[in-house]
């Protein structure tokens, strides 16, 4: 009879951390706009894919948030000569519902920065940029569509930060879940990694800095679910 060779599944405290913003940017490129409650499941079955392991019986500590709320400043729009109120926009409604709904899911979290209210202006995209300054067009041929909403976030690095060394110092968990693709988080993974936390970084199949992988024990994305046409 042929011997087979078992592995015993240890137990680890996992948790969860979120960049909101990244999240929500690399979820609707890969899936497309949902919404609120639609991409609050969406997260939330994310997140819980990650707890399926063949080696370790991974158990949730906690799922954390990191985002910021949305802006409801006034701000100029140049192409239009009016005064837009954001807090009156279909994105500000979306996001105040998608928190909400964040909200009744068990396990989690929210951390909240704020937006940079000296910060909050609309910007030329890109790629009209570009055409712009090769002279392929002119100012006159600006649309509304040519224009982004720059929003700056205030307060959320700094939380992600706190809470990793937070878990680490008080060994609360085992094990550390970052969905995020910024580097700015490596020094809190090198302290948590002295510590003695397994710390392992879902970048959602973006491409990461090359600082990352030195201080990190495993990159792991969960088999993605598929976008529905």
């Amino acid at each position: 009879m042929e011997n087979k060779r078992t592995f015993d599944r240890h137990p680890v405290r996992t948790a969860i951390l979120v960049d909101g913003g990244f999240y929500r940017k690399r979820a609707r490129s890969l899936w497309g706009n949902k919404s609120p409650s639609e991409r609050a499941n969406e997260l939330n079955d994310y997140c819980y894919r990650h707890l399926i392991d063949n080696y370790e019986n991974r158990y949730l500590y906690r799922i954390f948030y990191y985002d910021c709320p949305p802006s409801d400043k006034n701000t100029y729009n140049p192409i239009t000569q009016k005064t837009v109120a954001l807090s009156k926009t279909p994105e500000y409604a979306w996001m105040t519902e998608f928190l909400k709904e964040l909200k009744h899911h068990r396990k989690f979290a929210l951390r909240m920065g704020r937006i940079s209210e000296t910060q909050v202006h609309y910007s030329l995209k890109s790629e009209p940029t570009k055409k712009l300054l090769r002279g392929d067009i002119q100012t006159s041929d600006i649309t509304q569509d040519d224009l982004e909403l720059n929003l700056e976030q205030k307060g959320v690095d700094m939380r992600i930060g706190v809470d990793i060394s937070s878990l680490a110092f008080k060994h609360q968990v085992n094990q550390i879940i970052l969905i995020s693709g910024d580097s700015d988080f490596v020094p809190a993974a090198k302290q948590a990694r002295r510590e003695g936390i397994d710390f392992i970084l879902d970048p959602m199949r973006s491409t990461i800095k090359d600082d990352l992988f030195e201080h990190i024990d495993g990159i792991r994305t969960p088999r993605l679910p598929q976008k529905k046409e």
